[in-house]
């Protein structure tokens, strides 16, 4: 989660797109790492956080909602994932192995 956070935040024009993408590809990594149990239930539901806001934040990006409001919206983002990996630190790993 961390790594999927961080690599949007370096972006210098976050586009919905962008973020709709990575909110695709949690989706389905988390999926998968839940269903062949390498992430517990509980982990699979905290990082679902995650997409949720990412969502948001294409669809406030679509709204033309202004730059300081979408940045306000990563960063609680940002606190949150770093939470996840403090609370599941093996996760981030998983998902970025599933990265091509």
């Amino acid at each position: 989660m961390k790594t999927s956070m961080d690599c949007l935040h370096a972006h210098d024009s976050l586009t919905s797109e962008i973020v709709s993408n990575e909110v695709e590809f949690l989706s389905e990594t988390l999926g998968n790492l839940r269903d062949s149990g390498e992430i517990s239930n509980d982990a699979y539901l905290e990082a679902g956080g995650i997409q949720g806001g990412l969502s948001l934040i294409a669809s406030l990006i679509d709204q033309e909602v202004s730059d300081d409001e979408i940045q306000m919206q990563l960063d609680q983002l940002i606190t949150r994932a770093l939470r996840i990996s403090t609370n599941y630190p093996e996760m981030d790993g998983k998902i970025e192995n599933y990265r091509s």
